[in-house]
């Protein structure tokens, strides 16, 4: 039997697009360059932009991170935390809670059947072998790096790599959020207040930054 047009145009067999998140490199790059991500913003962002039906946020876990977890689940986002580990420097407690076998992980073997592309979001240049995986497959949407700066290993795939700079203005989160900061990218949206991230870095070992 032959497929009727609507058919051919929406194949029942059709997958989105997942994205896979550092959520660490992502706040700390951020940060450093002076504001501050609006995730529900951010979400509705991947959505539009890049067919992103699921997006998974790569997080370590800290028992009183509870609001931030709550937050971001109601955000949109799937968390899939890395248990932390706990050690000193110079006499001050850290947090370390590295994502990145995780996030590979996810991206290449666990969620991998599941999505047409994936959008990874890092500068990290660990996760250079996933990135080159990805695009042998054609299995790459997009890079998304925090800041204008990311490491060296990434570059082969400049022509794959957007960066959240460029999406500044309606993406940062401010302390009165109106309708319109949605609705400058043709997002749909109720014009509620943007969710305050809790400041990841002073709970956890900034890993994988720079041009490594």
């Amino acid at each position: 039997m032959k497929s009727t047009k609507s058919e051919a145009r929406n194949p029942k067999n059709t997958k989105s697009n997942y994205a896979f998140i550092d959520s660490q490199n992502l706040n700390l790059g951020v940060r450093s360059l002076g504001w501050k991500v609006d995730y529900k913003k951010f979400r509705l962002f991947l959505k539009n932009k890049y067919n992103v039906e699921q997006a998974f946020m790569l997080i370590g876990f800290v028992a009183n991170n509870q609001k931030l977890y709550t937050s971001l689940q109601h955000a949109g986002f799937v968390l899939i935390f890395k248990p932390t580990v706990r050690y000193f420097v110079n006499g001050r407690e850290t947090v370390k809670g590295n994502v990145d076998a995780e996030l590979v992980l996810h991206a290449a073997a666990i969620e991998y059947d599941n999505y047409d592309q994936a959008v990874i979001v890092t500068a990290d240049g660990d996760f250079a072998c996933l990135v080159e995986f990805l695009f042998e497959k054609n299995k790459l949407c997009k890079l998304i790096t925090p800041t204008d700066q990311y490491s060296q290993l990434l570059q082969p795939f400049k022509d794959n790599i957007d960066k959240i700079g460029q999406f500044k203005k309606a993406l940062m989160h401010q302390k009165s959020q109106t309708r319109r900061s949605v609705e400058t990218l043709g997002l749909s949206g109720n014009g509620d207040t943007g969710i305050i991230i809790q400041d990841i870095a002073k709970n956890t070992k900034k890993q994988g930054k720079g041009n490594s």
